[in-house]
């Protein structure tokens, strides 16, 4: 049954017209399960009816002709009750209906089944027999599954039709919704912009060459203009751009290095293939070995290894032709889309016309996620099931907030969209204009902003970037961006660094975060649930020599300064705190001994721990005991707290920080945190979102670590907002039965202020 139903739906997915798909598909399945009839009716939301689309039983003249509401008949019924209905006589069901059309007398066996997508009913497909008989098992369980197939490939076809949107006669201006994910905060206007990308590895035919070292001189010559592009986009990019991020090209220059990829391909050239077939080879094999980590972090590091390989090939292309190749360019106000947009393809677009993006595969772990939200251009990534081709040209409304795109939008809703981007334009303005005033509300709450850093190996120290100081630094790019565990003197030189960009603010640097779902490239952990597994604290606690070497190197680094803070990620009991606090201190007595004279010099560190996971809610009291502070690790507490992955499209709708439980853990956290008289910082993505900077206000946490690039809008509300209005608000919130009801009262609450404009930032 199995490889009939694989067999059928592959079929279909080669008949490009869904109409034709779906006459293929009934009449297969009329063959394969010997009845009378197949027939397939979909949904038409607008006129509330199921349209007869395809059959092969049926009269084939009532195909659209035959419209039946969603209350009346057996294909009425399905839908509502949204499951299969087996029926021995249809005839005698007191819901049966008779269509003249469809010229279905002779049948009295009915099975019908709901075709059904993330709890829309998108249509009913429905078997018949002369015979009257219930069908079997077999044959109802085998029309569910491939009803469940099909659903897929119905959206699909949908979102590829409605965008798709001629007809032999003219173009019909279709509006349509593509969902996404959220990348980088914002609204925008523009025309869909694909660059030509038509040069690549991925189509490229692999070739001999009798000439090696001809093709070394061309691999090395195109490794050189690519290293030398790469250098003038940094520079182009925004001087407002923190360092931490412009340091994105940093991993750009690695791979260009010799003793990257440079030595595999030459090694390739030498046995004889060319330099664009060596790059090919080499390449897709670290793609490949990246793109099946479970981090979608580290998945998307292949997205920069192709980009910058494909940016190699054309310049190898050029030598050997002798041209150069010219790209497109836009001319009006674009949205850029490509299959998997890169840093490189952002930096080097035009900033005068790009006004977003779409990204059709990427998350917003993607660097140019993190390089979109840093230059201020929303974006949206991993709109599935449409390619670039099929926004080329189309005007696009996109909101990076929601992780929407409009296309094709009708008069009004682009009206509404203008509006609320003046709006937002003109609350910028008065951020600005009021940047580098102290973070107090208006009844005299003081709050502390830090930032999250430690994207690249580099950070500077920046007023308008660093608050009050970092509240987590992360320590994994070093160890990921090598071919080994970095030494204890290279960590020294980076945190030595870090710290002395800010000797007199505190420095929060979390201990090594990898394993399990971030596995390095040189210690691949295979595991089959990776979020739960060999991951952060746990690892490095089975390897002390790795956290030994860390926590020394952030000790020595620290020689002299005052303002390290340690951190531990993923700890889960009170016994893993005992046994880093032991290590740590083990590394403390060892650093006094070897660089200081009687510890002079050196600070004993302030230790935390990350609260991520949630046994440790109700630890609290007994962890307070052995460290510092706490920081809460809002986006992993919430997926654990919630059972969902928000990277998976599938199921990150049901991802949300407002959700009345997760609510109520971060409160229940920051009660617990006062009683035990330990500070406590959240840096999780609701810390830098307005309204979940209100509500943690409310709650009564008052240092907050988020994005460099939030810092200026969370202040500016906070000295516009009460610490009893966030109070209040936050009572309804708790009291709420949904993140809807609680973005309900949220925006209910902003609007009454005269914040509208930051309605869709807060939801």
């Amino acid at each position: 049954m199995l490889t009939t139903l694989k067999r059928i739906v592959q079929e279909m997915n080669r008949i490009p017209a869904l109409d034709t798909a779906l006459f293929r598909l009934a009449s297969q399945v009329k063959q394969t399960l010997k009845v009378d009839s197949c027939s397939i009716y979909l949904a038409d939301y607008d006129a509330q009816v199921f349209t007869l689309k395809a059959t092969d039983g049926l009269h084939p003249d009532a195909v659209e002709l035959v419209r039946i509401g969603f209350s009346e008949g057996l294909i009425g019924l399905v839908g509502q009750r949204e499951e299969p209905l087996n029926i021995v006589n249809a005839h005698s069901h007191p819901r049966f209906k008779h269509y003249p059309e469809v010229k279905e007398e002779s049948y009295n066996a009915f099975l019908g089944t709901p075709i059904i997508h993330q709890r829309k009913v998108l249509g009913v497909i429905t078997l018949q027999q002369s015979e009257m008989r219930r069908f079997s098992e077999d044959e109802e369980a085998f029309l569910v599954t491939l009803a469940a197939q099909l659903a897929l490939e119905i959206t699909n076809a949908d979102i590829r039709g409605a965008l798709n949107n001629t007809s032999s006669v003219e173009a019909i201006v279709q509006q349509k919704n593509v969902r996404g994910i959220a990348g980088s905060p914002g609204l925008a206007i523009g025309f869909g912009f694909s660059p030509d990308k038509s040069i690549n590895l991925k189509n490229y035919v692999i070739k001999r060459t009798r000439s090696p070292s001809q093709e070394i001189q061309r691999y090395r010559s195109g490794v050189e203009i690519t290293r030398q592009h790469v250098d003038s986009l940094s520079l182009r990019l925004d001087d407002g751009i923190p360092d931490d991020v412009k340091s994105i090209f940093q991993l750009y220059h690695q791979l260009l290095d010799a003793n990257s990829l440079g030595r595999e391909v030459e090694e390739k050239i030498r046995e004889g293939w060319d330099a664009g077939s060596s790059l090919k080879m080499v390449v897709d094999s670290y793609a490949a070995r990246f793109q099946a980590m479970e981090d979608p972090y580290m998945q998307e590091r292949a997205i920069d290894i192709v980009d910058l390989s494909d940016r190699i090939l054309v310049n190898i292309l050029s030598e050997a032709n002798g041209q150069k190749v010219e790209e497109k360019r836009p001319t009006r106000d674009s949205i850029l889309v490509a299959e998997e947009v890169s840093a490189t393809m952002l930096a080097e677009f035009p900033r005068e016309t790009l006004k977003g993006i779409i990204s059709i595969r990427g998350s917003n772990n993607s660097h140019a996620a993190i390089l979109a939200r840093a230059m201020g251009v929303p974006a949206v990534m991993g709109c599935q099931n449409v390619s670039p081709s099929l926004l080329e040209g189309k005007e696009i409304l996109l909101d990076g907030y929601a992780g929407e795109v409009i296309v094709s939008p009708e008069r009004n809703i682009k009206a509404e969209f203008s509006q609320l981007i003046e709006e937002e334009s003109a609350i910028t303005e008065r951020i600005d204009a009021e940047a580098g005033q102290p973070c107090e509300s208006v009844d005299g709450c003081r709050m502390e902003l830090y930032i999250n850093a430690g994207l690249s190996a580099d950070v500077e120290a920046n007023a308008d970037f660093i608050g009050s100081g970092i509240g987590l630094y992360r320590t994994e790019i070093p160890f990921m961006l090598r071919e080994r565990f970095p030494s204890e003197q290279e960590q020294v030189a980076l945190y030595r660094q870090v710290l002395e960009s800010a000797p007199n603010l505190p420095i929060t640097m979390r201990t090594l975060d990898v394993g399990g779902d971030k596995p390095l490239p040189y210690f691949p952990i295979n595991e089959e649930n990776p979020f739960l597994g060999w991951r952060g604290i746990r690892l490095t606690l089975d390897h002390p020599e790795i956290f030994l070497v860390q926590v020394r190197a952030m000790l020595r680094a620290s020689v002299g300064l005052t303002n390290l803070q340690i951190m531990l990620p993923m700890i889960s009991t009170v016994s893993e705190v005992k046994e880093a606090k032991r290590l740590v201190n083990q590394a403390y007595f060892e650093i006094c001994d070897e660089v200081c004279e009687n510890g002079h010099g050196l600070q004993r560190p302030k230790l935390g721990i990350m609260l991520e996971v949630p046994s440790v809610l109700y630890q609290l009291s007994q962890l307070a005991q052995h460290v510092d502070f706490f920081s809460v690790g809002s986006n992993d507490l919430t997926q654990y707290l919630l059972a969902v992955d928000r990277n998976n499209t599938r199921v990150a709708s049901l991802y949300n920080g407002y959700h009345p439980a997760v609510l109520a853990a971060l409160n229940n956290i920051v009660k617990q945190a006062n009683e035990n008289a330990i500070p406590v910082t959240i840096c999780g993505e609701i810390a830098g979102e307005p309204a979940g900077a209100i509500l943690l206000m409310g709650m009564g946490y008052r240092r907050l670590s988020m994005n460099a690039f939030n810092l200026r809008k969370i202040n500016w509300l906070i000295r516009k907002v009460t610490l009893e209005e966030s109070k209040h608000l936050l009572s309804q919130a708790l009291n709420s039965v949904s993140h809807e009801e609680v973005f309900g009262h949220l925006n209910d609450y902003l609007e009454t202020k005269g914040l509208g404009g930051l309605i869709r930032a807060g939801a």
